[in-house]
């Protein structure tokens, strides 16, 4: 049987943060992972098939990939399909690099604008945080951002913006309107024995240059180096409780499908918003029927994924569209703010990418049946190279209906109950997405597009996977407190987006990892006062 001091149950994005930290602090760590290093010489993006690949075996849903190491999700009741990865460095092995932060109003919408709830900190606690997170996943940017309070400039210098970037940004001044280079998690030079970017523009596929930061890269070497021991093919069924009210460890299924269990003074879910609910209601028993860490009854309520339109102009000139890295080349926050009159509160957060290479231009899920034959290459030609495309993020306001619920019949190849979904798109949402559609296209047609198409909201966009539990300072309506410490579970901590109050409209992995390295840093300093199985 395995011991340590702390499990910590996912080594992507929070949990590689969480172990780099605790390794350097001297604990005995075991991290438990239910899939497996991946393999960068396998990544799709040196390969002419990439973008047929990214439909099939490097598909971001689990439902469609199929891998062993994934576990299947019911989501026939979800207007928006999860996407996640399983492997060390989690999903950042398979998101586009967008390192944007919330922003300061992001922590005060019930004060700002009487809806949701307010964090129980704010972008000020946080702060420093981000920046020491930007320099630990070697962030590229520009500083001076009028959307964001002073602070630390990026580590590195912007990557390059493209024509695209350039066309966009012009339109932009011409209508008074923000923009500004993008921060990207993205290597513009070397660091920490790290390649640059060489601009294969199949970010979301893997990074064989391992230039894009991802966990198994930044923060799992020198981790497992300071004595972290990391177990792939580790899948956690539940987790396991004393008599007086502590955890004290996890069970969990080997690949070769042994059972086993480990003991641990401390335990960090970071399985992600999906996952970490049902670890929790997965581990209901007699004495805890509706799950750990669930008196507030929100254990998977609140689940938020950022509803996301994408809105494409149509250009007579070359703009080489389907060059460099996929997140975004220039951002902008013009209507990130509330404003009242317009019928919505929040807003959204737009970024400007690539729009992808010739396979991608010409599959019928954007060519259509119609254009085969000789009307073809007339469609590929209109569409290669010649398109730009704004990603609107929307902000998604918590509902507790929208949740993470066990299915009554699905599970996994381990016979674990599986995760059901339910989320549909508010009203709220709906009509801010419909706003800042409608001023993406004058953006576009600002810009010179000579026909424009939207996507209202793309359902295979669930990337952001937030709420599920989570933090406040109440254990009524809370499951965590500030530092992601369990109100009902003292020596249980989730530093994953599952503690998200509320989404912002922005990219949030950024977010999860300055608040994991908060957490921990917590934990680390206040060892001494730590409740812990005898």
């Amino acid at each position: 049987m395995e011991q340590a001091d702390v499990l910590i149950i996912g080594a992507g994005a929070s949990g590689g943060v969480a172990a780099g930290a605790l390794a350097e602090a001297g604990f005995d760590v075991l991290c438990l992972e239910q899939g497996d290093w991946p393999d960068r010489a396998d990544y799709p993006a040196q390969r002419g098939t990439y973008e047929l690949e990214a439909r099939k075996q490097w598909s971001g849903s689990p439902n469609v990939r199929r891998d062993p190491s994934d576990y299947p999700i019911n989501d026939t009741d979800s207007a928006v399909v999860p996407l996640m990865y399983a492997g060390v460095g989690g999903s950042m092995i398979m998101y586009a690099g967008d390192w944007p932060r919330l922003l300061p109003s992001d922590f005060r919408v019930r004060s700002l604008d009487g809806v949701a709830d307010d964090w129980p900190l704010r972008y000020r606690d946080l702060q420093p945080f981000y920046e020491r997170t930007d320099v630990a996943f070697g962030v590229s940017g520009v500083g001076g951002d009028p959307a964001y309070p002073d602070g630390a400039e990026p580590p590195l210098p912007p990557l390059p913006i493209g024509k695209i970037g350039a066309r966009m940004a012009e339109a932009h001044d011409k209508l008074g309107w923000h923009w500004w280079p993008a921060a990207q998690a993205v290597l513009s030079a070397p660091h920490r024995g790290r390649r640059p970017c060489v601009q294969f523009g199949a970010c979301m596929q893997g990074c064989p240059e391992g230039a894009k930061a991802s966990t198994d890269l930044t923060h799992w070497p020198a981790a497992i180096a300071g004595g972290v021991r990391l177990l792939t093919g580790a899948r956690v069924s539940r987790l396991l409780m004393s008599d007086n009210g502590l955890v004290s460890g996890a069970e969990f299924v080997r690949s070769d499908g042994s059972w086993h269990i480990v003991r641990a003074g401390v335990v960090m879910l970071a399985a992600n918003a999906v996952g970490t609910p049902r670890i929790l209601l997965n581990s209901a028993s007699s004495r805890y029927p509706d799950g750990l860490a669930n008196s507030s009854g929100l254990v998977g309520r609140r689940l938020m994924v950022h509803p996301f339109a994408n809105v494409t102009g149509y250009f007579d000139d070359d703009l080489e569209s389907w060059r460099g890295h996929v997140g975004a080349k220039i951002t902008s926050y013009e209507f990130y703010e509330t404003d009242t009159s317009r019928g919505f509160v929040r807003g959204a957060k737009w970024s400007l990418a690539p729009t992808g290479g010739p396979l991608n231009a010409a599959l019928p899920t954007r060519a259509g049946d119609e254009v085969w034959g000789d009307a073809h290459h007339d469609h590929v030609r209109r569409h290669l190279g010649r398109t730009i495309s704004w990603g609107i993020f929307g902000e998604d306001l918590p509902d507790e209906t929208n949740r993470v619920m066990l299915d009554a019949a699905l599970t996994d190849s381990s016979g674990i109950p599986a995760p059901k979904i339910t989320y549909s798109v508010s009203e709220n949402s709906r009509r801010l997405l419909d706003f800042h559609i409608a001023r993406a296209v004058e953006s576009l047609q600002a810009a010179g597009a000579y026909d424009v198409a939207t996507e209202s909201l793309m359902p295979y966009s669930g990337w952001h996977l937030l709420g599920t539990a989570r933090m406040g300072d109440d254990p009524q309506t809370s499951v965590v407190n500030q530092y992601g410490r369990c109100h009902d579970i003292p020596n249980l901590y989730i530093v994953d987006g599952s503690v998200f109050v509320t989404s912002g409209g922005v990219n949030p992995t950024s977010t999860i990892t300055a608040l994991a390295l908060r957490s921990t840093e917590q934990l680390i300093a206040n060892r001494r006062n730590q409740q812990t199985v005898a």
